[in-house]
């Protein structure tokens, strides 16, 4: 079927079914941000690939709402679909609610499938909409129309020994329940996958990117059911589990036994990581407490074997990306090198290191205008041929045994212009900010992210998306709690923690700009004024110098960046061949 027909299809279904508005929303039961390719509804329905939008149709108009980072995307994707883009004005936001609620009259029916959406999504829609007495209802019409729909994955999964993860899932679990005793809860669900992966020291192969496995987790005040296809871990992997007090049960069991759960329970949830559908499994009599998964709190504290394990993905990490950065440059204009080709030749760069594990998202290779797009995706149609004058933004990620990295780098390519070069210095000048941070106990991200955007601030330019967020331990690359954000989110930032520094100047038709590192939050000392932390900066790659304009830098900053490009070659000299140490000898120069 085409879009078009695929569209069709859903408007005679919601007319049978008496539906006045269908959604289609781009997440599982898990609220993952990548997803199997059987929860790939969007894509499906009509075209778009972007991570981030939503389908809403009524029996007149079909439109996808999306934010600011996929409006060029889309609006190629949705040509001859039938769907129109809706641009949202403020992103992550359900700004078709009100939407839904000016176009539709008293008594209308809004459709969705109830596990594919979150709880605290759910309860707005649902509170809003009965103000307009219009009521949602649980339909799935995606299911009926997608015939060669894929299967849930059923790769195989693997327990981490104790001694890679710093501590035993027994000693997990006891964390977790002594928050729940803290916020009155004796029964806790968990359905967020790398919330699973790091109390089970579980990790498995799902879903691109990130090393999870589908699965459920309830802690009852005497048990701890781990919901999971035993045929995807091995008789040891079981044993184990089973010894520490960890009962396994089937994938699919979890709706029925959330529904025979002891009445008057104390149930903890996270609203914004749990799907509708299974919440409203839970017994009624019930008291639910929201708030976010003790586990993801817990997680993003790494502990020292943690850290010592990220250390060594870094170093494989910058060993691959100082001989792709070589290989670039001594290949550039003697053979024809794209945006798709670079990436592919990185990765294989990566792939080369012993512990690599796979790439910890879609690398982002962009050229000129194509580097403007901050989440830009290559395609056989938008790849371009890296010749001539310009900038190659490269931001990618590895995951290694036992690390996660994510980090980007601006590659000069030929002559660029001086607009060029003071963007470029202006985003160093940020990320230089933000590492040399020195901040007290109990700092919030968006207090962070004003000093990493002051430098640009200070030219009038701006950009849209975060600063940083959180990466995980050989997990997710993107983790909460904490991120560096103009949003409020109320977490401070502690000792342990790991988070990106990114920030970015993009001019739409011509070029991007961003510097990414990671960097770890470590403690600085105290006074009679309190206790301060900063930040230990994690990743090993060179920063190129060539085209800054030294007239934006202060001296500090300059200090900063040859101490940083001095501590690049001293880690990774030794692991270099003679002809690579010299290469990476003169990038490495002081300013």
């Amino acid at each position: 079927m085409t879009f078009a027909e695929k569209l069709q299809a859903l408007r005679q279904l919601m007319l049978v079914e008496q539906v006045d508005a269908y959604l289609i929303t781009a997440a599982d039961p898990h609220i993952s941000e990548y997803l199997p390719e059987h929860y790939k509804a969007i894509p499906f329905a009509c075209g778009f690939t972007g991570s981030a939008g939503t389908l809403v149709i009524t029996r007149d108009f079909a439109g996808l709402w999306t934010d600011s980072r996929y409006f060029t995307q889309a609006e190629a994707q949705l040509i001859g679909t039938g769907y129109e883009l809706v641009k949202l004005k403020v992103p992550h936001t359900p700004e078709y609610i009100s939407w839904l609620s000016e176009i539709l009259p008293k008594g209308a029916k809004v459709g969705f499938n109830h596990k594919l959406i979150t709880v605290a999504l759910a309860d707005e829609m649902q509170h809003r909409l009965a103000q307009c007495e219009i009521e949602i209802t649980d339909v799935d019409f995606i299911s009926s129309i997608w015939l060669d729909r894929v299967g849930l994955p059923v790769e195989n999964a693997f327990l981490i020994d104790e001694e890679a993860a710093g501590l035993s899932i027994s000693a997990k679990i006891n964390e977790v329940r002594t928050a729940l005793k803290i916020s009155k809860a004796d029964y806790h669900f968990i359905s967020s996958l790398d919330d699973i992966a790091w109390l089970f020291n579980l990790r498995g192969k799902d879903v691109d990117y990130n090393p999870v496995t589908l699965s459920f987790a309830l802690i009852t005040p005497n048990e701890v059911k781990l919901f999971i296809e035993q045929q995807k871990l091995s008789h040891d992997d079981i044993s184990a589990l089973n010894a520490q007090g960890v009962t396994l049960h089937s994938y699919d069991e979890v709706a029925s036994i959330l529904k025979n759960l002891p009445k008057d329970i104390h149930m903890f949830i996270d609203p914004k990581r749990t799907c509708f559908g299974l919440f409203e499994c839970i017994p009624k009599s019930s008291t639910i407490i929201f708030g976010i998964n003790p586990s993801t709190h817990l997680k993003s504290l790494k502990n020292n074997t943690e850290i010592n394990h990220i250390r060594k993905a870094m170093q494989q990490d910058g060993i691959a990306l100082t001989r792709f950065f070589k290989w670039m440059e001594e290949h550039l204009g003697k053979e024809k090198i794209t945006e798709w080709s670079a990436a592919e030749k990185l990765a294989t760069f990566r792939a080369e290191q012993a512990s690599f594990a796979g790439l910890s998202f879609n690398t982002i290779a962009g050229y000129n205008a194509n580097g403007a797009l901050p989440h830009y995706s290559v395609t056989a149609e938008s790849n371009q041929e890296i010749l001539g004058n310009g900038l190659f933004l490269v931001d990618s990620g590895g995951q290694y045994l036992y690390g996660t990295t994510d980090v980007t780098r601006v590659m000069p390519v030929g002559n660029c212009s001086a607009t060029q070069a003071d963007d470029y210095t202006l985003v160093l000048k940020g990320l230089i900010e933000g590492s040399k941070l020195i901040f007290p106990e109990g700092t919030k991200g968006y207090q962070i992210d004003s000093i990493c955007r002051k430098p640009l601030w200070e030219h009038t330019i701006n950009f849209g998306h975060g600063t940083g967020h959180g990466i995980g331990f050989f997990l997710n690359v993107h983790e909460g709690p904490q991120n560096i954000s103009p949003a409020n989110v109320d977490v401070v930032f502690k000792t342990g923690m790991v988070t990106s520094i990114e920030p970015g100047i993009y001019r739409p038709g011509k070029h991007g700009v961003r510097i990414e590192n990671l960097v770890l939050c470590v403690p600085k000392g105290n006074s009679e004024f309190g206790d301060f932390l900063t930040f230990e900066t994690l990743t090993l790659c060179f920063i190129d110098t060539t085209i800054i304009n030294k007239t934006l830098l202060a001296s500090d900053q300059i200090d900063w960046l040859n101490q940083y490009n001095q501590m690049v070659l001293e880690q990774l000299q030794p692991m270099l061949t003679e002809e690579e140490s010299e290469w990476l000898k003169v990038k490495c120069q002081p300013v």
